[in-house]
Order: C-alpha cells, then structure tokens, then sequence
C-alpha cells in the first residue's frame, strides 16, 4: 500500500513539473539559505527572476543574453568596514612592510598618512598607480594574490580573501543558475579586482572578461616612454608592465561609461552599497532600459558581526526614494561569514614604517 502512495505522489510530482516545462512557467532556484526569513529584499529579488525568466510573460521575459547583473566589489560582494578596502590595505603593506625599497619616501608618507574616513578617490589611485609602476601585469596580480593570504586585525581568523559576504556569494550564484551574466565593476584597480574575484567563492561565476575597474597605464617593457604602442609588433616573452600612470578611476559616472563601452547595453540589476555607486544603479533603472530592470543598495547597519555604523532608517528611505531596494546587513543577512570567523575587539593596527629601509 504505501509502495502504491508514494508512486502516486511520484506520478503527481512528475506530471506537475512536465506541465510547468510545457507551459514554460520558470523554475527558479530558491534563495535563503543565508537570508532572513522575513527578508523583503530577497523576496523581491526572487519575485522578479522568476518573472524576467518566464517565457510566457511576454511583457517581463528577458532573453537569457541580455540578462545582465553587474555588482560592485568592496562593500557589495566583500567586507571594506574592517578600516578600509582591500586594495587601500594592499598599498599600506606594498609600502609600508613588503616591498618598501621599490618605493618612494613619497609614497611611504602616503602610505603611512591614510586614517580611517579617508577618500578613497582619484588622488589615492594615483599614488598607487605609482607604487607599482615597473611590476608586469602577472606580478601585480601575484601580490595582489599574495596579500590576500594576511590575517586581518579586525576579525578573527579571516584573511583579507575572505571577507565576502555568504548572503551574496549566494545572490551571485543564484542569478548565474538562473541565467544571468555577472559583471564586478569596481573603483579597485581592474588585475587587482580579478586577482580578487579568481580567487574568492564567486570564481566560477565571474569570468576575467566580466571585470571592470580602474584603470593603470600598462605598456610593453622597454617601451615605457613611447608615447604610443602603435608602431611596434609584440613579440614572444615581451612583458605587459604598468608604466606608474592613471587612466581613470571607476567610480560615479565613470561606472557607467564603462559598461557602455564593455558591455554595450544597459544591465537589468544592480547591486552597490554607496554613492558612489548610484550612477550604476541608475543606468541599469534608466527609462530607456528596453527590460524590467532593478537595483539593490546594502546598508552597513550591523554593529556586532561588523564594523557597520550606517542609520538603517536614513539610508534606507533614502535609496527608497531613488527607487532602490535597500537591504540592511543586521536584519537581511542571516549569516554574514563562515562560523570560524569572529569580530576583533579592536578594528586596524597601524603598521609601522620600516625607518631603516632603502
């Protein structure tokens, strides 16, 4: 008898989803497992994959190639409230503590005068352009790698590669599963972004090609003071090298000339987590925007398993009011790291500059 109960129930199971096949209803996959219940911010967001990936919504059904998320990096998809972002903390080290003879004294003071509530703007870019210049593109990736390994002093037992966010891991796999091309784009240097990305949980969802950032002057080595690359061929074992100019640092409206020019079409969802992001976010939100489009801002809000000091109440009416989903990481985010990692008691030690070096 129960053999016979559970074939029926088997046959009823079957027979539903071969109907949900033909009529083309979507099978999305569930998000939650790092979210809140009650989470309004992730219910909207399954509410509205379900709904582009519909083919018989004809008015909401987004092609899979034109199904385009981009995020934003540090705040978004990782940790920056530990005292600043990775690739500012990156710089600190380069200067400060591993490589302080390939440096100025210039850029050492640099290094040595970033508080906490600095800019993290053009001018900072620069100097880290600078700090590098001469390294191939391979060697500044490899640091960038390497430096990933330390242990931050604001958490316990995380390194600097370990600060993403579980609940956005999720939200990356989650629209790739479904369909969607993911792009980071980044103020952070871009090979310094992909170094980051390649070796994170969102690896295999993001491709070298969906990276976007600031940008470094990089020329063939030895050819570091032609003003072009044009009149001359690469050969085998030339190396890529920055040269120690900028180009552009990728933030504000910059964010979005960017995707233009890389992506050649709005995306239809964005996810940042300040202003500086909120030209990303209103591309994507544009009216011209030829698919339903949504965009998605996280409020550092959590005090007690980060470094969050951010007025949930004020931040979130405002991205309300531009037409954002706001998502608080104390309420929305059921976990943000793996159980082993903990909040230090203190947030940053300062390093100390080493005096003695060339």
């Amino acid at each position: 008898m129960k053999r016979r109960i559970l074939g029926s129930i088997l046959v009823v199971v079957m027979t539903v989803c071969l109907i949900c096949a033909a009529c083309g209803k979507s099978n999305t996959k569930a998000l939650g497992e790092y979210w809140s219940a009650d989470s309004e911010a992730a219910e909207s967001l399954r509410s509205y994959v379900a709904k582009v990936t519909n083919k018989n919504d004809a008015e909401n059904f987004i092609p899979q190639e034109d199904r385009i998320a981009v995020f934003d990096m540090d705040g978004t998809l990782t940790c920056e409230t530990f005292y600043t972002y990775y690739d500012t903390m990156m710089f600190i080290n380069f200067c400060l503590t591993d490589h302080p003879e390939r440096v100025s004294d210039e850029l050492k003071a640099a290094a040595a005068e970033i508080m906490p509530g600095y800019t993290a703007g053009e001018e900072l870019a620069r100097n880290f352009a600078k700090a590098y210049a001469g390294m191939t593109v391979k060697e500044l990736y490899d640091y960038a790698v390497e430096f990933g390994q330390k242990q931050t002093d604001s958490f316990e037992n995380m390194r600097y590669i370990d600060g993403f966010y579980l609940p956005m891991v999720e939200v990356v796999k989650y629209l790739y599963d479904n369909g969607f091309t993911i792009y980071v784009v980044s103020g952070t240097e871009r090979t310094t972004t992909r170094a980051i990305v390649a070796n994170s949980p969102i690896s295999e969802y993001v491709s070298p090609a969906h990276v976007i950032g600031t940008e470094f002057e990089v020329k063939v080595k030895g050819n570091e003071d032609v003003s072009s690359n044009m009149d001359f061929k690469y050969a085998d074992g030339d190396e890529l090298v920055f040269t120690g100019e900028f180009i552009q640092k990728n933030l504000n409206a910059n964010k979005t000339i960017w995707i233009e020019r890389e992506i050649g079409q709005y995306p239809v969802l964005a996810f940042g987590n300040s202003g500086s992001d909120t030209s990303m976010m209103n591309y994507a939100l544009d009216s011209r925007n030829p698919y339903p489009s949504a965009a998605y801002m996280i409020v550092a809000d959590d005090d007690v398993r980060e470094w969050g000091t951010q007025d949930w109440e004020e931040k979130s009416a405002g991205y309300r009011e531009q037409g954002y989903v706001p998502i608080s990481m104390k309420n929305d985010f059921l976990k943000i790291y793996p159980d082993t990692i903990k909040r230090s008691d203190i947030q940053y030690v300062e390093p100390e500059a080493d005096a003695n070096a060339a």
